[in-house]
């Protein structure tokens, strides 16, 4: 893995935490892959691109804060595929009204298209218990 496909993935998983509290569709379009999927940290419900894009843009599903921990991440690319495993402190309200905040670890599944861009196709989160 070279250098700069470290700095590329970690500048793409911050445009998807920084476009999430700004809920910046535009970005997210962007960002994720058509067949993107996300299993949810609070419940570990699974939506797809449709549902988490349609989500943000009604403001069901809403990220004042998330606080991701870049330097503490660990990336590997295989070939065509980049992995972060990372940690992050957020609150969220979700699609209920439900506010919610955790600590986190994570790890987002990134491919890079055929012009070589990073699309993140999968995102889990799993709460950290204190």
């Amino acid at each position: 893995m070279s250098n700069m496909d470290r700095v590329t993935l970690l500048k793409r998983d911050q445009s998807f935490f920084d476009a999430l509290v700004a809920s910046d569709l535009a970005v997210l379009e962007e960002l994720l892959a058509d067949d993107f999927v996300l299993v949810g940290v609070e419940d570990g419900a699974v939506a797809d691109r449709k549902i988490v894009l349609n989500l943000v843009a009604s403001g069901s599903l809403r990220f004042p804060r998330i606080h991701s921990f870049l330097d503490e991440a660990i990336v590997r690319v295989i070939g065509t595929v980049g992995i972060v495993v990372g940690r992050t402190g957020m609150n969220f309200t979700n699609p209920g009204g439900a506010t919610f905040s955790a600590e986190s670890r994570y790890t987002h599944v990134y491919a890079a298209d055929a012009l070589g861009v990073w699309r993140l196709v999968s995102a889990q989160g799993t709460a950290i218990k204190a």
